[in-house]
């Protein structure tokens, strides 16, 4: 007994206190450190709201508070392979290192994932790009901060990258040949992404397959488009590498293409009609006289001397361009009428031989018993 007693006693004078005091000593300087480190950020801060940039207002914010994760992290694992080495000694502790290098890598992925994620804000913001390209940057430096933390993470748990690979690349051919059309449909996101044809907002239609509607999502794997109709409609990315897209969002002018038709009777008035209908297109403040204006004599129709009108309006919204459609027929009927003429619609002309009414009258006139006779 006396024997266990000493042998207390000179564990805790010669160690107890050398390696508690180095835990003290350790975390004392943790909270130093972090304490710098609080200051010198408020001020980092500070002095980015003053700058006229706005990146350093991204970079600051996502390094806080995984830093400040690290400072604290670092020492406490270091404290607890001291502690746990001096009262369990016989345990294996390499585990301790591998979780702080853990810790390390996971903290860096989560800064790269913030930055990545404020700086998506801040350019969604300035909106000087579309939404589009800029979710697909996103979603590419996202998946390439994971994979590198994954590797690394690998790394540290001392599995064989390269043998995985290796495995992966044989893996991924069998894989591939199963997933052939979910590989197309993200290859086919890819180009959509980098071909832009259209981006999240535009109104787009195939003339090929019966897609017409505006582009809502433009995802890994498919594309929503809600149609006019407000179905949604979810399109594989494949299909947009196969058909031809026509994008009517991104058109500079909008075509207003009619053909009115003149009475026969009309034929000396046609060419003043059509003078003053090109003056009064030249003239309207919704139609865009910089592309092509024509207003000619066309056609002889069945019923109708055909004229036609070919002119571009300045907007490109739906429901103006029809307003403006409709001021413009309803002047050229106003200037038709002001010369007299009207607008021709299908009639029917029947031309009667005049002998033939004669007898017919003559036989209706006739007295019973002679048409009997």
């Amino acid at each position: 007994m006396q024997s266990l007693i000493q042998w207390w006693q000179s564990l805790y004078q010669a160690a107890a206190w050398d390696w508690i005091s180095d835990i003290v000593i350790l975390m004392g300087l943790g909270a130093v450190v972090w304490a710098i480190w609080r200051v010198l950020m408020g001020r980092l801060k500070a002095l980015a709201e003053r700058t006229q940039t706005r990146w350093d207002d991204v970079l600051w914010p996502a390094i806080d508070t995984p830093f400040s994760l690290l400072i604290w992290g670092w020492p406490a694992f270091h404290a607890l392979e001291i502690f746990l080495d001096n009262t369990a000694g016989h345990l294996n502790l390499s585990w301790v290192s591998v979780i702080r290098e853990l810790l390390v890598v996971f903290l860096l992925i989560w800064f790269l994932l913030r930055l990545v994620n404020s700086g998506e804000q801040l350019l969604f913001d300035e909106g000087r790009r579309d939404h589009t390209t800029i979710n697909a940057i996103g979603n590419v430096l996202r998946a390439l901060a994971v994979c590198i933390g994954v590797i690394t993470l690998l790394q540290s748990l001392g599995v064989s990258v390269s043998g995985l690979l290796t495995v992966g690349g044989v893996g991924g051919l069998i894989v591939g040949l199963a997933a052939k059309d979910l590989l197309s449909n993200f290859f086919g996101g890819v180009m959509i992404y980098f071909d832009r044809p259209f981006k999240v907002g535009d109104w787009v239609r195939s003339p090929d397959r019966n897609i017409e509607g505006t582009v809502e999502k433009i995802g890994i794997r498919m594309t929503v488009v809600r149609t006019f109709d407000l179905r949604p409609l979810y399109v594989p990315n494949s299909v947009f590498s196969n058909v031809v897209v026509e994008n009517p969002s991104r058109m500079l002018n909008r075509r207003i293409y009619e053909t009115i038709g003149l009475r026969y009777q009309d034929a000396d008035k046609i060419s003043t009609v059509i003078d003053d209908v090109y003056a009064m297109l030249e003239a309207h403040a919704d139609i865009e006289t910089r592309q092509t204006l024509i207003v000619n004599f066309n056609s002889f129709g069945p019923h109708s001397l055909d004229f036609f009108i070919y002119t571009f309006t300045k907007t490109v919204n739906w429901q103006r361009y029809h307003q403006v459609k409709q001021d413009v027929l309803l002047k050229v009927i106003e200037i038709i009428h002001q010369h007299g003429a009207d607008i021709a619609f299908p009639t029917r002309t029947l031309h009667m031989d005049p002998r033939m009414i004669e007898q017919n009258a003559g036989a209706m006139m006739a007295p019973p018993d002679a048409q009997a006779r």
